[in-house]
């Protein structure tokens, strides 16, 4: 079957593109182990996911990426900047149409990539007094798993699309806590694959011994900033938009022009 894209998806990832290619530029903080930098963008990736869906969010984030690039932003991952905050979209798009499966399969891949690899270190010992506890690494990638596979994962959708603030609130939370783990988890993997295995910029013995410890005391507070920032700026930002012109579904690229005519004859 021919597959088309409508004049309303073009149009909006042009206007997200350019968004978000500009509020890449901010800076919110260092990466650990990086010459670069966090971004407030990264608190927009389930945003994205959650107005736009998987495919126009996804791609309104890659093509933001490489806008982001040729007006300056550094490049840290051979051009693969766009994956991490691309899968973090992705996710919540698919959460928000209550494709849970997908999610799932796709988190479960990226844990179980992450923890295959040689360079992840799986355990800090943390001191209770006396006492010193293995603690994984990624325990809080375990965490959002739960939450995932979890009635909240499938609720968090419907809690967003009621428009009623505190559910809108508590739904925008657990998305974003979901895809800012798996965004943070795709972060790892580039680190270890680029970085480490493929250019040598970083020896092995700097991130068992200098990144990763640093990153494990760190890393949940910094995903919590993310995720209160995407609370903050999500729920007016939805809650305006939902109710102006753009819908929560991104069916993706549509069969015939005259199933589209359909679709937004039934929207209105």
């Amino acid at each position: 079957m021919k597959l088309t894209i409508t004049t309303k998806q073009i149009a909006l990832i042009a206007i997200f593109s350019a968004l978000y290619s500009v509020i890449r530029q901010i800076p919110m903080g260092p990466m650990i182990g990086l010459s670069t930098t966090f971004s407030v963008s990264d608190c927009l990736a389930p945003i994205y996911g959650i107005v736009l869906g998987p495919y126009t969010g996804g791609t309104s984030v890659l093509i933001g990426t490489f806008l982001a690039m040729a007006l300056g932003k550094p490049v840290s991952f051979m051009g693969l900047d766009f994956l991490p905050a691309f899968v973090n979209a992705v996710a919540i798009g698919f959460l928000m149409r209550k494709k849970w499966g997908p999610a799932i399969i796709l988190n479960l891949t990226l844990l179980a990539i992450f923890i295959a690899n040689p360079l992840t270190v799986w355990f800090y010992n943390v001191s209770l007094g006396s006492l010193k506890i293995a603690v994984p690494f990624f325990w809080l990638h375990i965490v959002a798993l739960v939450v995932l596979i979890s009635p909240l994962g499938y609720k968090a959708g419907p809690w967003v699309k009621s428009l009623k603030p505190v559910f809108m609130a508590v739904g925008i939370a657990i998305l974003a806590f979901i895809g800012t783990m798996m965004q943070h988890l795709t972060g790892n993997i580039l680190t270890e694959l680029i970085r480490v295995q493929i250019t040598g910029i970083m020896t092995p013995e700097t991130l068992s011994t200098i990144v990763w410890p640093t990153a494990f005391i760190l890393y949940p507070w910094e995903r919590l900033t993310l995720v209160i920032l995407a609370v903050i700026v999500g729920v007016p930002l939805v809650k305006a938009l939902k109710t102006t012109m753009f819908p929560f579904e991104d069916k993706g690229p549509t069969k015939i022009a005259k199933q589209d005519n359909a679709d937004t004859a039934t929207a209105q």
